[in-house]
């Protein structure tokens, strides 16, 4: 049997995954759940998970800052992310981040059980849409500007699209304020704006965030 841990901050999204990943026949046992970051680096020594399956946006520690702690530790399992996110930013910046897996939710119900046996045996799994969309952007050679930001820079962007005050993101992330605020500094002088609306409409406009 293959232990998964389930990263989501929605109880009924996990709920169902549980379902799908546990159907008879598929040889897979949810072992652990977690609500955000914080509860997995907690759980995750007691769960001995052989994956891990999470989502990138959850209040508190997201996708990638887990991601990025759990990429700092030693025998930490695979990690497949599970995201709505359908933009190429999110999955670019989960896969350097060092997960090994990327499916949108919307694929999940007929793929989710064949991602996690690929990441579970070690391979690495991209959904159709996902991964024609990465190769589409290498080809039209459309650059995405939040290239220039480095991965804290990105958390930090996408909590500030997203209407968060520098004060909330400093708690979240577990910074000072006023690093926060000279991330904000680099983020609007990289990607030229000039206020927390303009980064709002960036986001929308390249997919990273939903209106």
């Amino acid at each position: 049997m293959i232990r998964v841990v389930l990263v989501d901050d929605h109880a009924v999204v996990r709920m169902g995954f549980r379902m799908l990943l546990q159907a008879e026949g598929a040889g897979i046992e949810v072992v652990g759940e977690a609500a955000d970051g914080e509860a997995l680096l907690k759980g995750l020594a007691e769960w001995r998970a052989d994956v891990i399956v999470m989502d990138l946006s959850m209040p508190g520690l997201g996708g990638l800052e887990t991601l990025r702690r759990l990429r700092a530790k030693d025998s930490t399992p695979p990690v497949l992310v599970l995201s709505a996110h359908e933009d190429t930013a999110h999955p670019r910046r989960a896969l350097n981040a060092g997960a090994l897996g990327y499916l949108s939710k919307r694929s999940a119900p007929e793929t989710l059980p064949e991602a996690v046996r690929a990441v579970a045996a070690g391979r690495r799994y991209l959904d159709a849409q996902t991964a024609q969309n990465l190769a589409l952007s290498q080809l039209d050679g459309a650059a995405s500007p939040f290239d220039a930001l480095s991965e804290r820079e990105f958390e930090v962007f996408v909590r500030l699209a997203r209407g968060r005050s520098v004060a909330e993101i400093a708690e979240a992330l577990s910074l000072s304020p006023s690093t926060v605020g000279t991330h904000l500094y680099n983020i609007k002088q990289k990607l030229a704006a000039s206020n927390q609306a303009e980064l709002t409409l960036l986001a929308l406009r390249w997919g990273v965030i939903e209106a």
